[in-house]
Formats: structure tokens, sequence, C-alpha cells
């Protein structure tokens, strides 16, 4: 098996200091999953499911490309959330079309109890070095 190696970047706020923001095995980079934190404060953005998405992804594409990688090297991602913050995925839907415009990643988005600390939406990836 080849090696892994915990990836972490200091522009983005980690949420917990005992898991990485990443591993990095072989080609592929694993994005643990990223809450709508700013990264000039290390707290939620807002109370507000939109602006902690928009945010959560940001924070994704910082990650990704400062592990070598790019959004549009991302093959799969998981979007949890809360369950009733988005009931018909609308706001997902146009967020993801901003950040992935054409050929887009594999996605799962189930919706889960909340989340300790008022995150309302958590979301990780897959993407190719």
């Amino acid at each position: 098996m080849e090696s892994k190696i915990s990836f972490n970047t200091p522009k983005v706020p980690r949420l917990n200091q005992y898991i990485p923001q990443a591993v990095v095995a072989g080609n592929l980079v694993f994005v643990s999953g990223m809450a709508g934190m700013n990264p000039e404060t290390g707290k939620l953005i807002s109370d507000n499911y939109e602006e902690q998405a928009w945010q959560a992804f940001r924070n994704l594409q910082t990650i990704v490309e400062e592990a070598s990688s790019s959004l549009d090297r991302i093959v799969k991602t998981t979007v949890f959330m809360v369950t009733g913050a988005d009931p018909d995925f609308s706001v997902i839907n146009k967020i993801y079309s901003h950040f992935f415009p054409e050929n887009p990643p594999a996605r799962s988005a189930p919706q889960v109890m909340p989340f300790p600390g008022g995150i309302l939406i958590s979301v990780e990836c897959i993407a190719v070095i």
C-alpha cells in the first residue's frame, strides 16, 4: 500500500485538531468534511444555511488547491446538510453549478440531524492530483 499523509493548510480553519483537513494517498486527495467557517475569524460565517454552504465550498476549494489539485479534478462530493435546511436542493444546486459549471463530480447529499455548534452543512470530497 502506498503511504498516506495528513494535509492541513493555515488558509482554512480546522474544525478539530485531531482530524486533518485532508489525507493525500497516492494521487488522490480525500478532504474531510468542511463547514462554512470564516478563514479570518475561525467561526461560522453566519447562522444562515446558504451563506454557510457558499463558505464551505470556498473552504473545500482552498484545501483542494493547496493540496495540488483543483475543483475540476474533484471526482466525488458528499454534502451533509441538516434536515430541512434545503428541502428542494435549490440552494445546493445553485452553489454546485457555480463551483462545477461543466462536468460536475458525482454527488450524494444525505440529510442529517443537527451538527454541534450551529453547523448546517459539511462538504467532503475526493479529488485527483
